[in-house]
């Protein structure tokens, strides 16, 4: 009769080879290996340039929104606010993967301690969802400005703008919380390598011996339950938001009004389309080759950070006239 593999607690670390590391007898490990982007090795250094360059336009971005914002008084208003939240949660969502990433690539440093890992884990999963969070403000923002703008600035006060902003921290540091503390539980005697580029909380999981359907089932409930219910919000607000501009007697008025809004919407398809298809090719894309899966989940962390930015960069008015005036006094 065929032995079971032994299971123990996290905490002891085996050495690393990759002659053993599918061994039956492989015990809890106590750092994890990442592979970087599995079957695309020999490419990592020039794939690494495109995924560097997004990254420095993302923190350049991100930063000179927050810059713009806090110098210009005139920028001081809930839309705003809200914008620096986004560019926060950008930046330490793409800072929490990137440079490790880049480590990976340039220097072969795979190795990554649990503790570590399960904390790359959860700022991954409470940032993204922040994120998502931040879009149903502006959304809620949008809807005040637009169908009740009388009420806009007695409503939105700097006051409700942080209480909103607590509640999202809130919301999202809690519910992201079951994610390493189910990694956690479960014992792994596979192995120590993560066949991904960072810790995301579904391919760790995989590696683990035992049965992990509660770690997938609190993935999907957080996916439906958080993501699903922004998603809803935010399609009641724009429903809301559509009804008042046809109202508005004129065309004019109409393509002005909604003008406003495309950036917002820009956002939220930068955010929600390649997360909604990176959670999928993730849990139920058995047939997508795995080099592709990784790639596609690595992409998604990367395209909200860059985006925001360049969008409200050129969309909003005040602050590409800011930029314009930065950039005329530095040439002056």
């Amino acid at each position: 009769m065929q032995e079971k593999p032994l299971c123990i607690r996290v905490g002891h670390l085996l050495p690393y080879s990759m002659s053993d590391s599918n061994t039956t007898d492989f015990t809890n490990p106590s750092t994890f290996i990442l592979l970087g982007i599995p079957g695309l090795e020999a490419t990592h250094l020039w794939i690494s340039i495109p995924f560097c360059a997004m990254y420095a336009i993302a923190v350049l971005g991100n930063f000179t929104i927050l810059f713009i914002v806090k110098r210009e008084p005139s920028l001081h208003e809930p839309m705003f606010y809200f914008l620096c939240m986004l560019a926060i949660t950008d930046l330490v969502m793409s800072t929490s993967t990137l440079p490790k990433m880049l480590s990976i690539f340039w220097l072969n440093s795979r190795e990554i301690s649990f503790s570590a890992c399960l904390t790359q884990m959860y700022f991954i999963h409470c940032f993204s969802e922040m994120e998502s969070g931040i879009l149903v403000a502006m959304a809620f923002d949008r809807y005040m400005a637009i169908c009740n703008p009388l009420r806009y600035s007695m409503t939105l006060t700097n006051s409700v703008v942080a209480k909103i902003g607590l509640a999202v921290v809130l919301r999202n540091g809690i519910l992201a919380l079951p994610y390493p503390f189910l990694a956690r539980q479960w014992p792994y005697c596979r192995t120590n390598i993560i066949p991904h580029s960072y810790c995301v909380h579904i391919a760790v999981v995989k590696l683990a011996c035992g049965d992990i359907r509660i770690s997938s089932y609190y993935g999907l409930f957080d996916l439906f339950s958080v993501i699903g219910m922004d998603v809803f919000l935010i399609a009641v607000s724009y429903t809301l938001i559509l009804r008042a501009i046809f109202h508005l007697p004129t065309k004019n008025a109409r393509l002005k009004t909604f003008g406003t809004c495309i950036s917002h919407l820009c956002a939220i398809s930068a955010l929600y389309i390649p997360d909604f298809f990176s959670s999928f090719t993730q849990r139920f894309g058995q047939n997508v080759p795995l080099h592709l899966r990784v790639l596609i989940a690595t992409v998604y962390l990367l395209v909200p950070p860059v985006l925001h930015p360049i969008i409200y960069g050129l969309r909003t008015k005040q602050i590409r006239g800011r930029l314009l005036q930065l950039f005329s006094r530095k040439e002056t």
